[in-house]
């Protein structure tokens, strides 16, 4: 029952399709290999049993949400040589079926791997699974620090917003694409001093409580930049 797992109607019901899929993955890995079949899962009241019946059909929409979630990822497929609505638990799905992992996993949907620059894919990867995720967004952006350092020529000693205004300063900046009118000169050195000074500095003298997909947003932030110096580079 969904219920041993989850007692109370509204919490579940307050649960995203992505947060509800660890749940019903672990309900459908306790049914019997013989049961495995979506019509089992979703007729009768045995999924829903104890709660209100008032919030039966409620649950039984969310759940199917989740279904289709699980789906959609590969944890679960349809059995070969049968109908699709006989399945069973993937490759991909067996090692998720406790609710830690399943966490991880969930974690790494919302970051997909090949959207992070390579520079600092695997570090900041990583941290984003632990839900290190102010850790994860000073690595990213520590990364623009060095990228920008190291492209632009400049010591060890040169930091944080007045290496990036030095880098890409309007006039003369090593960094900086002439061809570019000035105005738009002037607002990338603005972005780049912003960004370290906002979302690096921060991270780095104390504790910032980040929420997942705010992290998310920094990190993707952080990849763009890191793309902008790699141009100059080239160029």
């Amino acid at each position: 029952m969904i219920s041993s797992i989850i007692p109370n109607a509204e919490d579940l019901l307050a649960l995203e399709p992505e947060e509800l899929a660890g749940p019903l993955l672990k309900y459908v890995s306790q049914m019997g290999v013989n049961d495995q079949h979506r019509n089992n899962a979703f007729n009768g009241e045995c999924i829903v049993q104890g709660y209100s019946r008032a919030d039966h059909e409620k649950i039984k929409r969310a759940l199917t949400e989740a279904w289709v979630w699980l789906e959609r990822e590969g944890l679960i497929a349809p059995r070969p040589g049968s109908d699709r609505d006989w399945i069973y638990i993937t490759r991909r799905g067996e090692p998720l079926i406790e609710s830690s992992d399943f966490e991880s996993y969930r974690r790494a949907s919302l970051l997909p791997k090949d959207r992070i620059h390579p520079v600092s894919v695997q570090r900041v990867y990583n941290a984003f699974l632990r839900g290190n995720y102010d850790v994860a967004v000073f690595l990213a952006f520590k990364e623009v620090e060095i990228a920008v350092r190291t492209t632009g020529n400049f010591s060890s000693s040169d930091l944080g917003p007045p290496l990036m205004r030095s880098a890409f300063a309007v006039q003369g900046g090593p960094l900086t694409d002439a061809s570019e009118v000035s105005a738009e000169r002037q607002a990338l050195s603005d972005l780049f001093a912003g960004a370290i000074g906002y979302c690096k500095n921060p991270q780095s003298h104390r504790n910032i409580n980040l929420q997942p997909s705010e992290s998310v947003e920094l990190i993707m932030l952080a990849s763009y930049l890191l793309r902008v110096v790699d141009s100059r580079r080239q160029s």
